[in-house]
């Protein structure tokens, strides 16, 4: 309820709480072909666009729309893709998808962003279907949202309503139900006004999840206080990480963080390298909370390994400010693994989505593996078309690949670089000889009397505490 806002302690997330089994869906995409659009398509976009471009030279009608995600233009693939992406998104949700909707013309409508015509055709399907739900593929303008749900039988959201409410469903702990929590509000804050049926009563399924929908629009100053006290916690979360390292600073233990496309496989490979059994799914954003877990090198170096959210196209500005102190985690990391999913038709596009972010949280030059996962679902004809340069190919789920990965990542940490040293050491100090053979790699060991004497590879944290006992 919007009147306790100011008095709760916590704002509480229960995730599937209004959810519908199995609500009936219809998704609606718009491919937009004027020339302004085409000179602003997005670098994924470029990248999956059919090199038959180049032949088209007349300009679409306004009225031209199609019923198939099949278009015969040249921006299909993209398109396909898009469209593909954004059914997975809402079965991960628990939506049944029917039916896919998209209209091809050459520039949106200012005020529903599909024609007229088609706009009367969705609401025909969605009386006919019985439809719950409408999901537009693109993001709505406030002003869109409130003209279609006055034109449309249904609840009707977009795609970042829709990340949203997976994000809802799936976080776990306290930090990220506040930091979905903080994104839900700074998205719906612009859209309180006029939002009828959807912000009048408490609503329930998809797109309707998380900080209360009772009355917003008419508050929107408790609203706001309710933002800056999700902002206020955050910040501390972010104080505590800060310390955390601040203390793991003190043992030099470097972290390494695992990032990527949203179902990239990152989790399985985390668990592969780490047996830490975190949760693996095919669902998109499985992961919200990050995880870290120690890991051992084949040199004996410890490192921290950290499991991340995924990232997506377009991924909504207000999720990644809202997650800046989970994602703080790539900024400190020493090392980072871009892991890619080896068996995807949009392989470039991911990767370009992902450097988008990197670049966004200025990470982008820091020592990068890049891991060609999921390996096993290629046949030996596909691999090498994706196995190109210096990428690793690996199998999270057979645990193949994973030798030449921890080599490289060996080879790639900086800090607490390995020393090659020879040792004297009385056999007396029995702790100091155990502490070699756990962290360090004994190359050579002979005896002489009661002394033994080793030749060692190990970092120089450790290899540093026994100074005394080396020899020149």
């Amino acid at each position: 309820m919007i009147e306790s806002l100011d008095s709760q302690p916590t704002q509480k997330i229960a995730p599937g709480l209004n959810r519908r089994p199995g609500e009936r869906t219809l998704l609606v995409a718009c491919e937009f072909t004027g020339r302004k659009y085409r000179q602003q398509l997005t670098a994924s976009a470029r990248l999956a666009k059919d090199a038959s471009r180049a032949a088209r030279e007349l300009e679409p009608s306004d009225n031209e729309t199609v019923n198939s995600v099949d278009t015969p233009s040249s921006d299909a693939t993209a398109l396909s893709a898009e469209v593909a992406e954004c059914r997975e998104l809402a079965e991960s949700a628990g939506a049944d998808v029917l039916d896919v909707i998209v209209q091809r013309r050459d520039h949106p409508d200012p005020a529903t962003l599909v024609g007229k015509g088609k706009l009367e055709e969705i609401g025909a399907q969605a009386r006919a279907s019985r439809a719950d739900l409408i999901i537009f593929e693109q993001d709505l303008s406030p002003s869109q949202l409130r003209e279609l749900e006055r034109a449309l039988p249904c609840r009707v959201i977009d795609r970042t309503q829709l990340i949203l409410d997976i994000f809802a469903s799936h976080a776990r702990t306290r930090e990220g139900q506040l930091q979905v929590e903080l994104a839900q509000l700074e998205y719906m804050l612009p859209r309180l006004a006029g939002r009828g049926r959807s912000m009048s009563q408490l609503g329930g399924g998809i797109g309707t999840r998380g900080p209360g929908e009772t009355q917003l629009e008419t508050d929107r100053r408790k609203i706001g206080r309710r933002i800056q006290s999700v902002r206020t916690r955050l910040e501390s979360v972010r104080r505590i990480r800060q310390q955390q390292r601040q203390r793991r600073s003190s043992v030099p233990v470097p972290t390494v963080a695992l990032v990527g496309y949203t179902n990239a496989g990152k989790s399985t490979l985390f668990n592969a390298l780490t047996q830490a059994g975190v949760l693996e799914s095919s669902r998109l954003f499985a992961t919200l909370d990050p995880k870290l877990h120690l890991l051992t090198l084949p040199s004996r170096r410890r490192i921290l390994l950290s499991d991340t959210v995924g990232f997506i196209r377009a991924l909504p500005h207000t999720l990644v400010n809202a997650f800046r102190a989970t994602l703080e985690e790539v900024q400190t990391a020493e090392v980072l693994i871009h892991v890619m999913d080896g068996s995807s038709e949009s392989l470039d596009v991911h990767r370009e989505e992902v450097e988008k972010v990197l670049r966004e949280l200025e990470v982008e030059k820091k020592p990068r593996i890049e891991v060609m996962n999921k390996m096993d679902l290629l046949t030996p004809q596909e691999r090498p078309a994706v196995q190109k340069g210096n990428t690793i190919a690996i199998s999270g789920r057979t645990k193949t690949g994973l030798d030449a990965l921890l080599l490289a990542l060996d080879s790639a940490l900086e800090a607490d670089p390995l020393e090659d040293r020879a040792i004297t050491v009385p056999q007396s100090e029995g702790a100091i000889l155990a502490a070699l053979d756990a962290g360090a790699i004994v190359l050579e060991r002979t005896f002489q009397d009661n002394t033994a004497h080793l030749r060692v590879r190990g970092p120089a944290s450790l290899l540093g505490r026994y100074r005394n006992y080396w020899t020149v």
